[in-house]
Parts: C-alpha cells; structure tokens; sequence
C-alpha cells in the first residue's frame, strides 16, 4: 500500500532530487501516477479526492444560512422579493465558500419566482384586497360569533345550535335562518368560572332578557326556544367574556322565519303599553311553587298573595293609559277581567285548607289568555294565536334552556 505525502507542493518532474533516483525521495515515495497531470479521474494536487462534503479529520462542510432562509421564505411565499434576493446572495457565497445548500438556494429562488407571479396577479385582480379584508375582518371578530350584537340573524355551518361554534354567516331575518340575538351579557373579568357556572349565568340571563326583546310572546312560534353562545375555557383566555342570547329552532334542522323582535323600536306605544302589563303578570304566574299545595300550602299561599300584589300593579297602570277609540272597550272589559281574578287570588292567599285554595286558583287563572284577552289583542293589531304550554308536571316554574354553544 501506498502513503500519500504530506501537504506541500510536489516536486516537478525532471527536478534534481528526482535525478538522484528513487533513494533520494525516502523509503515512503509513492509509485508514479497511472494518470497524465490533468487527465480525467487525475488525483488532485496533493495526489487524493477533494474533500467533497466533508472537511478535514471527517467534519461536515456547513450549510448556508442565507440558502436556509431563502427556501423557507420561497415556501411561505410571505415576502417573495426578498426569498430571491436571499436566493442569490446564498449561491454566490456557497460558490465563494465552498459550502452546501446549493439546492435550497435554487428552490427558495425558483419558489419565489412563482411567488412573484402569484401576487402580480392578485393585485391585478383585487385578490390581494379581498385577502386583506378578510384578515381585517377576522382580527375584528367579524364571521365569528364574537361579532353578533342585538338582532343580528345568522346561520351555523353546522346547521345546529350545539356544541362548538368557530364562525357563523350572518344572513338578513327576512330569510330562513338558524339563530336571531336577543341579547348579549358581558362577564366580569377574572379567572374562568367554569363551564357549568358559565352554562347556569347564561341561562338566568338569556331567559330574563327574552320577554323585553319579543315582549309579544304569542307571536314566537311553538318550536322557537333559548340558547346562548357562551365563551370556552380557550377564548377567555383571548379575551372573550361575552354571553350571546339567541333564539333558535328545537326542531332538527329547524329554522326561524322572520324577525321575533317585538320591543318598543318595532311597537307602538299602546302595544308596548298593554305587553308590558301582561308579561309582567306572566312572570309571577311562572315563579309558582315547585311544591304542590299538598305539600307547601304556605308556599302557594305566599306565591298567590305576590300575583293579587302584581295584577293590582298593572291594572292601575292599564287604566291610567289613554287608549284609542278602537282599542278602549276591549282593553275596559279586559281590565274587569283581570280585576275580578285579583279578588280570586286574594282569597287563594288566605285559603286555610287545599281544597279551598284551588278553587280560587282555578278562577284566579281562568281570564288568563281567554277570549277577552284576544279580543284585547286583536283591536291593538298583536298576534291572537293563543300559544300553547308544556305540561310541567314538577308543579311549576320555568322550563330550562335549549341549549348553548361554546365559542
């Protein structure tokens, strides 16, 4: 075997140590080279290979930065320009140093390139405005429920009201839709309370602030119930502390038709007027018992005596308004009505045994959306389609939500 020399410059063929014969290089001369100087596979000057990809002692010949970044930008195609800038300065320095990265320096240039194109072409199209408005949009809020506020319509691209929602498409209420607003509740800040305090605070809220957005309940249809977007463990932490009131379809792939608002922007004041006076005895009515008076008269008795208290409220405030020539009458006879269920509920308070205490409640109830109340809301021009009501055999109070939707 043969040992290369040591590094240094050979000496030329025909020199004077060479004349004096093969003693004269040292016992370690290497054979004379099968190869003409500069031939094709002619070792190099030192007599063996370049390095290639590796240096001295076996360590690797680094890899360019400028090329690294180059390709990464010529992906990402962010700042193009700049990935083919990088593209060039990379090659002319991996020539100049020897190191490797060729190939990235080429594809990041290459890439860019096609960058380049890509976004001369979006300007020339109004693409690259399209894309801003949209990321304007979305750091707004804007498509995600973040951006709902009071009597928006929109659709889920679920088709339901359960579950998680990401982004929503807001369409007009004149339209089939699955969800209108009704109310939105800020949160106090903090930490997060829990999804379960989070779901009982939108329920309180939501089914509260219902009556004051449709205060004429008769026209929300049978299959229409609460729901709410609530904030998740994951949007408090951006900042999200907003509960969102809707109402929405219990029927699958139900949707609602029109707007539910019926507040004082859509009434007029005798409208707002009568609503206001009957919800306001709807809501004492639903605070009843869970108890059957069977089991709690007190309880009843106490419930009965806050409804004669409530009814003697609104029927002072119903004859105190000046009512038109059309509307007068009825709203006369109406208030008779009530007034007659008021002495029934006074005596339900002060009944001493059950029996005597549902007497009076049946006649306490009996007015209660009956003929002379549509008569009433036909004359003010108020739906007269009497709703109907779920049996709630607990005994009474409010049914529980339909369901909400983290966000």
């Amino acid at each position: 075997m043969s040992i290369p020399p040591p590094p240094g410059p050979h000496q030329p063929q025909g020199s004077p140590e060479q004349a004096q014969g093969p003693s004269a290089q040292g016992p370690y001369a290497p054979p004379p080279s099968p190869y003409g100087q500069g031939a094709p596979g002619a070792p190099g000057p030192y007599g063996y290979q370049p390095y290639g990809a590796y240096g001295p002692y076996g360590r690797p010949v680094p890899v360019n930065g400028v090329a690294i970044g180059a390709l990464v930008l010529g992906i990402l195609c962010f700042v193009p320009a700049v990935g083919l800038v990088l593209g060039l300065i990379a090659l002319a320095q991996i020539k100049k140093k020897g190191e490797r990265g060729k190939g990235m320096a080429i594809a990041g240039s290459v890439l860019s390139c096609v960058g380049l194109v890509l976004w001369a072409l979006a300007l020339a199209t109004g693409g690259a405005s399209d894309f801003w408005d949209g990321f304007r949009d979305a750091a707004r809020g804007e498509g995600t429920a973040y951006s709902l506020v009071k009597g928006d319509c929109f659709d889920s691209p679920t088709g339901n009201l359960e579950g998680d929602a990401y982004d929503i498409d807001e369409v007009p209420c004149s339209v089939p839709h699955d969800g209108e607003v009704f109310a939105v509740v800020s949160l106090p800040g903090g930490d997060y309370p829990g999804d379960e305090e989070v779901s009982s605070t939108a329920d309180d809220k939501c089914y509260a602030l219902r009556d004051g957005y449709a205060m004429d309940s008769w026209a929300v249809p049978d299959d229409a119930d609460v729901y709410y977007f609530i904030p998740s463990r994951q949007s408090w932490r951006l900042g999200d502390r907003e509960i969102t009131c809707l109402f929405g379809s219990t029927e699958k792939n139900g949707k609602l038709t029109g707007s539910l608002r019926s507040d004082p922007t859509t009434l007029d004041v005798d409208q707002t007027v009568f609503l206001s006076a009957t919800n306001a005895v709807d809501t004492a009515l639903y605070e009843e018992p869970e108890e059957y008076p069977e089991e709690d008269l007190a309880a009843n008795r106490a419930w009965a005596k806050d409804v004669h208290a409530v009814l003697g409220e609104q029927i002072e405030g119903l004859r105190g308004h000046s009512w038109g020539p059309d509307t007068e009458r009825p709203l006369a006879d109406l208030i008779d009505e009530m007034e007659d269920a008021r002495k029934e509920w006074a005596k339900a308070a002060a009944a001493k045994d059950v029996d005597t205490y549902y007497a009076h409640y049946d006649n306490g109830y009996e007015y209660v959306d009956g003929p002379t109340t549509v008569t009433a809301r036909e004359a003010l021009g108020l739906d007269t389609t009497v709703p109907t009501y779920e049996d709630d055999s607990s005994g009474g109070g409010e049914s529980t939500g339909a369901g909400g939707l983290d966000v």
